[in-house]
């Protein structure tokens, strides 16, 4: 009887690990979407400072360029 009782409880002991287990596996489901998520959008960001960094240099380079011809005159 003493057995039986203690497997009861074994078993429920195990039935509360597993749905914590559930529980944390979907949180770090919706954790790794969110992520995925931002991680696009710093893509996207990054993408756009790149070409916004390669306008820059080359309106730099089309100045110095002027400024070089201003001096052999």
């Amino acid at each position: 009887m003493a057995d039986s009782v203690q497997n009861i409880d074994e078993i429920e002991q195990l039935e509360r690990q597993v749905a914590e287990l559930i529980n944390l596996t979907r949180q770090l489901n919706d954790e790794n979407k969110a992520l995925r998520v931002q991680q696009g959008s710093w893509t996207v960001e990054r993408a756009r400072l790149i070409e916004k960094n390669e306008l820059a240099k080359t309106q730099i380079e089309s100045m110095i360029l002027r400024l070089r011809s201003l001096e052999k005159d």
